[in-house]
């Protein structure tokens, strides 16, 4: 999954100019989105080395999809120039299981579990016991809205209580979508999923390999009312009819184009709707002459966020958690120097870095607790509160085929059959786990 920010990065970017040909050189393949910040990263650990290493960034393509692939072809080939890599949090199991990444030093890894990096973080690096990555940063969705558009201000707590609000507006005439994710794409698995662990449900057991969406009547009846839920806001009254092509930019612009009450999202949208404010570009908030200290007053007046909706009352949701973790690539010819820029890449500075500029949530439970930090980073509350009670996708091996079967089988929602679909999309996830089947 993927992990958003606002910033669009250059194709192919080294971080710094040329080094002497005697100091070992660290290529970086990072994710497209935040790739400026892990650029200025990369030389930042550079100049710290002392001249030990030089670490160069080089920028993998946009889909996340597709930075899986060129990192697969480039490890299956063995390709020595690969030393860093972002690992998207979903690919640990698979990397691990290939011997693509290598685990992680004993030293550093219990460094990484003594309690300065978050929990839902660290379990994101680690298959079989054994971590295979060390934790850059993280995402997680938290519920934005329109307290002008809602009766009291007040959120919704359920996704039932959502849907009937946005009803009763497009009864009044006002603003009535739901911002989601149900395009088929990795932002569908990561709805999907975040509803099902809510309701109590798992795609498949801590093996890996067990399916369980099915295998109980608890579990059926998660699965069911997950699906009830995606179905309900595909065809709620007033719902946006292009919804099984919306993704992560896409409800973002349709709240900022007023047509949206409600949108379940990540951080960046706050800073994307700020910068668009600043110009006039959003429907509902102008803020072109408004000075910069009085900005975050007049943005709470129409636009806030709170804890993403539950499934059931009483009971918190859990989120399926984002974000990039460092791996070092069986590949790399100098895998200790590579360790020792890990830890710098990851390290607090660069962390912040990250978060402040673009957006993304670090895993450093330090961070949280600092009011600079909480200063520049308004939202820092919700989404800590989000990653400590945190869902993870599932961890297997066959991550990948699972999520490609469930996203076409999940599109477009208003088709979905709650319950009827539950034995058809446990089919689906036994022919991944099995490798049995056609992949669409």
């Amino acid at each position: 999954m993927l992990a958003a920010a606002t910033l669009v990065a250059s194709p192919l970017l080294a971080a710094c100019g040329s080094s002497d040909s005697s100091t070992p050189v660290l290529s970086f393949y990072t994710a497209a989105d935040g790739a400026e910040q892990y650029a200025a990263a990369s030389q930042v650990c550079s100049d710290a080395s002392g001249g030990r290493y030089t670490v160069e960034q080089r920028t993998l393509p946009k889909s996340a999809n597709d930075q899986r692939l060129q990192l697969a072809r480039r490890l299956a080939g063995n390709d020595d120039s690969l030393d860093l890599m972002t690992l998207d949090v979903v690919w640990t199991a698979e990397f691990a299981e290939a011997g693509w990444a290598l685990p992680v030093p004993e030293d550093l890894a219990a460094e990484l579990r003594d309690g300065r990096t978050l929990e839902g973080p660290l379990a994101t690096a680690e298959w079989d016991d054994q971590l295979y990555a060390v934790p850059l940063n993280s995402n997680t969705q938290l519920l934005w809205y329109r307290p002008d558009l809602v009766p009291g201000g007040e959120p919704p707590q359920t996704w039932d209580e959502m849907i009937d609000m946005a009803e009763e507006n497009a009864a009044r005439g006002e603003p009535s979508n739901i911002g989601v994710q149900a395009k088929q794409y990795e932002g569908l698995m990561v709805w999907f999923n975040s509803l099902l662990v809510s309701a109590g449900g798992q795609v498949v057991a801590d093996d890996g390999t067990t399916v369980t969406l099915n295998d109980t009547p608890e579990h059926r009846a998660a699965t069911e009312k997950t699906l009830e839920i995606m179905k309900r806001v595909a065809l709620a009254d007033g719902a946006d009819s292009s919804v099984s092509q919306s993704d992560e930019g896409t409800a973002r612009l349709g709240m900022e184009a007023g047509n949206s009450v409600f949108q379940v999202n990540y951080p960046f949208v706050l800073p994307g709707l700020k910068e668009n404010a600043a110009v006039g570009a959003v429907e509902f908030l102008d803020l072109t002459n408004v000075p910069a200290e009085e900005q975050d007053a007049a943005v709470a007046e129409v636009f806030r966020d709170a804890p993403y909706p539950a499934v059931y009352p009483d009971e918190s949701a859990k989120v399926t958690i984002g974000g990039f973790n460092i791996g070092v690539a069986n590949t790399t010819q100098h895998e200790d120097l590579a360790w020792e820029a890990v830890q710098c890449l990851t390290n607090e500075e660069n962390q912040r870095n990250n978060a402040v500029d673009g957006g993304v949530p670090p895993v450093l439970a330090s961070l949280y607790q600092d009011p600079e930090f909480q200063a520049v980073y308004p939202a820092w509350e919700g989404v800590l509160e989000s990653i400590e009670n945190a869902a993870v996708r599932p961890v297997s091996p066959a991550y990948q085929s699972i999520s490609i079967l469930l996203t076409d089988a999940l599109n477009p929602p208003s088709e979905i059959d709650p319950v009827a679909d539950v034995d058809v999309l446990a089919d689906l996830v036994t022919q991944a786990v099995n490798s049995e089947g056609l992949i669409p």
